[in-house]
């Protein structure tokens, strides 16, 4: 028996929406009572809010269209400014209209203009006898735009005297929107988080044709019972799901294990789904990176790294700073012209590579460095030309202050300041990682 029922609107559509939404039922229920029918006046403005990924615009956007009502949808953060934000209203309005000299580019400078302007587009689409939403997405930026603007949109159906709902979609709570002067209420929806039977279902919709939905909803349980208490992100938790199945179906492809030897499947992708954990969130990698990682069984360095690059986040030119110190801190001075010069002629294996001499400079720790040094090495290996300007020496400072690079001796020496990189072997490959540089190749140890 279906969940949806509207004396308005056909049993096949409410029944394709069900489809559409799954485990949002009772807020669809509640906007198609608060909507009625396309001729009836609805509510002046709804306020609809829950977390991220709780569904608000994907509910919103499939509602509207299944059931083909008259709409504008605008995602404020796209349109930061009042007037980029009403004339980008109008613009949609006027687009859909059957005079074609009407599509230019309206120009709005007040909410006058706006309502003015917004009657005539809806006198030309001959939407006087329905009702019209005008959607805004991540509605909280309202409140950073003029007083004026949040109070008119509530009460723009009194404004207009026409059939509008304004539906305003955000994370945050109505008691933050609500100004200090006080304004016309809306009505409040809240969208709850999906529950883990509610992922559960969702997730498993997009089982892939080859395999069994039984199969692939065990993959999923076990995919919810690794990272639900660490993310509940519908759209991450789809990306993991896609990134891992590959990973769980490989000893069904092989002929291991079938579709129902869970415990062999599960001792198969336990490892990989450790690791996944580590870049929950994270873009550091991109997804077919992280299935070559998977495929060559990846490196425990690695993980350490990603692992405590999670920490922190640099500026373009600070990594490249970083990885300059610490070339400096670990590779003798004599190297230098070795690893940086391109044209540094022949020199004699005997006294450049010494029989690994006593111990590892990575053994020794890290050495000072002077700050010409620094900076000859940085123009070596960053591509483009860089100018020694104030901004290179500040994020220098910066590191100083994050403590991965410290300062040696006292601050009144003569012949400048030394410095030593104190970042550890992992952490700089993660960094280098980021900015695609191979910083193993540059490392005397490592010859």
């Amino acid at each position: 028996m279906p969940n949806l029922e509207h004396p308005a609107y056909p049993a096949a559509t409410l029944l394709q929406l069900e489809s559409l939404v799954p485990c949002r039922e009772s807020q669809v229920s509640m906007l198609l009572s608060i909507f009625g029918e396309r001729q009836q006046f609805s509510v002046p403005s709804i306020f609809i809010y829950g977390h991220t990924s709780s569904g608000k615009t994907y509910v919103m956007q499939n509602l509207l269209n299944t059931l083909q009502l008259p709409h504008v949808f605008v995602n404020c953060m796209e349109y930061f400014t009042s007037r980029l934000l009403l004339e980008e209203i109008l613009t949609r309005l006027q687009s859909s209209s059957s005079e074609p000299e009407q599509t230019s580019r309206a120009r709005c400078d007040s909410f006058n203009d706006f309502v003015r302007l917004f009657k005539q587009a809806v006198e030309s689409r001959e939407l006087q006898d329905q009702t019209l939403y005008i959607v805004l997405d991540r509605a909280e930026q309202l409140r950073e735009m003029e007083a004026n603007i949040l109070p008119a949109f509530l009460r723009l159906q009194e404004l207009t005297d026409g059939n509008v709902t304004v539906v305003l979609l955000s994370e945050i709570v109505w008691e933050l929107f609500r100004p200090s002067t006080g304004c016309f209420e809306p009505f409040t929806l809240y969208f709850p988080d999906y529950s883990i039977g509610h992922l559960q279902k969702i997730l498993s919709q997009n089982h892939p044709p080859e395999y069994s939905t039984d199969f692939y909803s065990a993959y999923i349980n076990i995919l919810l019972g690794v990272f639900y208490m660490v993310c509940r992100d519908l759209k991450e938790l789809q990306h993991l799901a896609v990134l891992n199945f590959s990973k769980y179906c490989e000893p069904v492809v092989r002929g291991e294990a079938n579709e129902c030897d869970t415990r062999k499947l599960w001792k198969n992708i336990e490892p990989h789904l450790k690791k996944a954990m580590q870049t929950v969130y994270l873009r550091e990698i991109s997804s077919s990176q992280w299935e070559r990682l998977q495929h060559d069984d990846g490196e425990a360095g690695q993980l350490k790294g990603l692992s405590a690059h999670t920490h922190v986040e640099l500026p373009y030119y600070s990594k490249f700073l970083l990885i300059a110190a610490y070339l400096a801190s670990y590779n003798p001075v004599r190297t230098d012209k070795r690893f940086f010069l391109k044209h540094h002629g022949k020199i004699r294996k005997t006294n450049f590579m010494k029989k690994r001499e006593k111990t590892s400079n990575h053994l020794l720790g890290p050495k000072p460095f002077p700050l010409d040094r620094l900076l000859a090495i940085l123009y070596s290996i960053v591509d483009n030309r860089v100018a020694p300007t104030a901004n290179i020496f500040s994020q220098i400072t910066s590191l100083v202050t994050l403590q991965l690079l410290s300062v040696v001796g006292h601050n009144d020496q003569l012949d400048g300041p030394k410095y030593k990189c104190i970042v550890s072997l992992d952490f700089i490959r993660a960094i280098a990682r980021t900015v695609n540089f191979d910083i193993i190749k540059y490392l005397y140890d490592f010859l």
